[in-house]
């Protein structure tokens, strides 16, 4: 394994490191307005949400590691401590990536990049209409973690009014993961976006305690067909299912498997784990602990 002590590399290779291990990171596509009201759009992928009550978001437009200058949009949020925060999907990710370009102060990135601004209600930075969600928000306060080149620089905003397209809504008027189609930036010239083939749930216990790893047996543990994270399914239960649920199991959707390996002990325990992997691949936790309980039974 490859070991790096931060100090001791250049800031553009730690930069690479970090940039690289940490992702996918949402972006930050930030309006801003100087003082002279000249507009300025520019993507940040350090970024996030930190808090709902208050509604926090964070995001780090960093010094330049070559030439240590700072953006437009950090000096824009010292003069006006007001930005738009949009959020950016599949759809807009190119005329995005293409505001990044090192325009000078007075270029409007809203025209550069093809964006139609509209009127924020509460700040004066224009909103990018193409984006499928829009933060107004107050800056509260600018946090600068170092005067050398690379360094960050902590943009903590107070969100004071959220726009949503109709479009991603669901029918409880909710934001649909599916229709919003979000990208995320990862290393170097790479993007990874969020769709059907590449999200998936895991159901987490939200009001009660998974059983936990320690209490799976260890037959179970010791699997050469389940893998960790199959195994973590099965420790988010709060409890097991009891000896008649698992029996009736058996007789009822297992019977034909164990009449064909009833001579066959360690082939019935590995078929038993296929199976099991199939039902946790689909998600049916509690059919899986039944169907892995029944071997020994």
């Amino acid at each position: 394994m490859l070991t790096v002590d931060p100090k001791e590399i250049p800031i553009q290779k730690l930069h690479q490191y970090l940039l690289g291990s940490v992702g996918p990171r949402p972006i930050a596509f930030v309006s801003t307005i100087s003082k002279n009201g000249e507009r300025n759009l520019s993507p940040f992928s350090f970024f996030n949400v930190f808090s709902a009550n208050p509604p926090i978001a964070i995001f780090s437009p960093a010094r330049s590691g070559r030439t240590n200058k700072t953006k437009d949009t950090y000096k824009n949020v010292k003069e006006i401590a007001e930005c738009v925060i949009n959020v950016v999907n599949h759809d807009i990710v190119t005329q995005m990536s293409l505001t990044s370009s090192p325009y000078s102060p007075d270029v409007d990135e809203f025209v550069k990049g093809g964006f139609t601004a509209l009127q924020s209600e509460t700040v004066s930075p224009f909103r990018v209409k193409e984006s499928p969600v829009q933060l107004e928000c107050k800056v509260n306060e600018v946090v600068e973690l170092g005067s050398e080149g690379g360094a960050g620089n902590l943009v903590i905003c107070e969100i004071t009014r959220i726009h949503i397209a109709d479009s991603i809504l669901d029918e409880n008027g909710m934001i649909d993961q599916h229709k919003i189609d979000l990208v995320a930036r990862m290393g170097g010239n790479w993007y990874c976006k969020a769709d059907k083939n590449s999200m998936f749930e895991i159901s987490k216990p939200l009001t009660t305690c998974g059983i936990g790893f320690d209490q799976i047996p260890n037959e179970i543990k010791n699997s050469e067909i389940l893998t960790g994270n199959h195994l973590g399914q099965l420790g988010s239960v709060d409890e097991l299912p009891n000896e008649t649920d698992v029996n009736e199991y058996k007789l009822i959707e297992l019977s034909e498997l164990f009449q064909e390996f009833e001579d066959n002990q360690p082939k019935l325990e590995t078929e038993l784990h296929k199976l099991a992997k199939i039902l946790l691949d689909n998600n049916q936790v509690e059919e899986a602990w039944k169907t892995l309980l029944t071997f020994n039974d």
